[in-house]
């Protein structure tokens, strides 16, 4: 009778509040294998100037599609908030086998941003032609914003070849940007504007002088930065945009002098993330050198990252917390790499390995 009455309250939580209890997400897509043998990756974006592109720091999880091309990503491990993230496949890794690529810089590589979080499902189906990539089925608007952006920014394109004098294009370049900002802030979702700042913003694009005539003129950025402030408080995208914010107010104009301290000290704070940057930069490379690789071993990307942790004395719950997984993924790529070096403990698996 106790047992009955046991999983009668079982199934009242269970479909009373299934989210809270199983809260996961799901991504899962198509892929065409014959193009694209090496499997699918997912990476979280926290830095919005690596939003795209193959960055193997990145990575958080592999897939490999099944005989129909079908690929799912699935887990509880992901943040609860929003943050932006990239699926994305590449054949430059097994060209250019545990070489980093030079600025995250890929040619034959393939890629689909969105927004999500660790309760989301998404779908990335093959479209016309089995072409892949190309849509996000979701019952959230804000995931297929990244692609609806790339959209108008491709229109934007298209119509500048059109504009014949310089100043046809200045007109139109203040009204494009007007276009992306309030699509933008019509989501309610700072993230998605941060993607349309990053793109402004970039030194490289034919934009960038008017981007900067705008942020002269319009409160549309620190009106964005409280938006993040509000959303994200202490997140690296709110830090980051905050001293590139900064930084490019004061190109505006660098001779003007002022006493205010705040100003003062948003500076000193970029130049002292500068130096925190190099020096993380120096002390990730020197990690590296620590190591001497047996190349015989042909190891993939998680169990090379596994391999460096487990040389650092990291545990498996510290392990599976950094590379955003579960435990026994982590014994799993671990039981794969002692086959693989012909090893049984990782006191065996240290042996192997030389430290200068």
């Amino acid at each position: 009778m106790r047992m009955k009455i046991l999983l009668y309250l079982f199934y009242i939580l269970l479909f009373t509040f299934p989210c809270e209890i199983f809260a996961q997400y799901k991504f899962s897509g198509d892929v065409d294998k014959t193009d694209w043998p090496d499997g699918v990756y997912l990476s979280l974006v926290e830095d919005y100037r690596k939003i795209s592109g193959v960055y193997p720091e990145q990575i958080i999880q592999q897939a490999t599609p099944d005989s129909t091309d079908h690929f799912t990503f699935f887990g509880d491990n992901l943040p609860l908030e929003n943050r932006i993230y990239r699926i994305h496949v590449d054949n430059c890794a097994t060209r250019h086998e545990k070489r980093a690529h030079l600025n995250g810089f890929c040619t034959d590589s393939e890629e689909i941003l969105f927004i999500a979080n660790n309760t989301d499902t998404l779908s990335f189906p093959f479209s016309f032609d089995k072409e892949m990539f190309c849509k996000v089925v979701s019952d959230n608007e804000k995931s297929n914003a990244f692609i609806k952006i790339d959209s108008i920014i491709d229109e934007m394109r298209f119509a500048f070849g059109s504009y014949r004098s310089e100043a046809n294009r200045k007109i139109n370049s203040k009204k494009w940007i007007s276009t992306l900002q309030h699509y933008g802030k019509s989501l309610d979702e700072p993230l998605i504007e941060l993607y349309v700042y990053s793109f402004l913003s970039n030194k490289t694009n034919n934009l960038y002088t008017h981007y900067l005539e705008d942020l002269a003129n319009s409160p549309y950025y620190d009106q964005l930065l409280e938006r993040l402030q509000e959303k994200y408080p202490n997140s690296t995208y709110t830090n980051q945009y905050i001293i590139e914010l900064a930084s490019d107010k004061f190109l505006l104009d660098p001779k003007k002098e002022t006493s205010n301290k705040t100003v003062l000290w948003i500076i000193g704070s970029v130049l002292i993330f500068s130096v925190l940057l190099n020096i993380l930069q120096l002390i990730i490379y020197k990690r590296k050198r620590k190591t001497v690789y047996i190349p015989e071993t042909k190891l993939t990307q998680q169990e090379q990252k596994i391999l460096e942790l487990i040389l650092e004395d990291k545990t498996n719950k510290e392990i599976a917390s950094s590379m955003f997984v579960s435990v026994s993924t982590v014994k799993t790529h671990i039981n794969n790499l002692y086959k693989k070096l012909g090893t049984n403990s990782r006191d065996e698996v240290k042996s192997l390995y030389t430290k200068y």
